[in-house]
């Protein structure tokens, strides 16, 4: 009896760990923010990020956090998208929320991760994003529209197929 409850919460639980991104109107506009890097900043003579300022580059905003295990263990893809893409102009940013301030940047560097973060004191940019669940991938076009919204994990050829669309 217990086996086949176990199965039964598999089979619920599978396909929303590995659907496919939704679509978004590709008509709304990233929400414009400014904050601070707290881990692997493109130049670090620059501390801050404003979201308007990478107009003309396809971005991928990765709200996580280092107490949610598919967040963890989604890392790793976002990482490899991030290095194998940023000579095309992709730019990937890690947005630490619902998390205690610190902890972003030890995590990153633990894991080898290399993509800029930044920390989103009291969730304001995750508010801002209708972000409600953790893992949540945003990908925004080069003009500043948000054109796909991935709740829970992804796969790496799900994340690269939407990557090589808005190249």
């Amino acid at each position: 009896m217990l086996a086949a409850v176990a199965l039964a919460a598999g089979f619920a639980i599978l396909p929303r760990l590995t659907q496919s991104f939704g679509k978004a109107s590709g008509s709304e506009e990233a929400a414009d923010f400014t904050t601070t890097f707290v881990a692997n900043a493109p130049d670090p003579a620059d501390s801050g990020l404003t979201m308007s300022k990478l107009r003309g580059h396809p971005v991928i905003l990765d709200f996580w956090a280092t107490w949610c295990g598919p967040c963890q263990a989604q890392s790793p893809i976002v990482n490899g998208i991030a290095q194998r893409f940023k000579d095309k102009g992709l730019v990937v940013i890690g947005v630490n929320t619902s998390d205690a301030e610190g902890l972003a940047a030890r995590f990153a560097k633990k894991k080898g991760l290399n993509f800029p973060m930044v920390y989103d004191e009291g969730n304001t940019i995750a508010n801002a994003y209708h972000v409600e669940n953790l893992p949540t991938l945003i990908v925004v076009s080069k003009e500043g529209k948000i054109v796909a919204v991935r709740h829970g994990m992804t796969s790496d050829s799900d994340l690269e197929r939407l990557v090589r669309q808005v190249l």
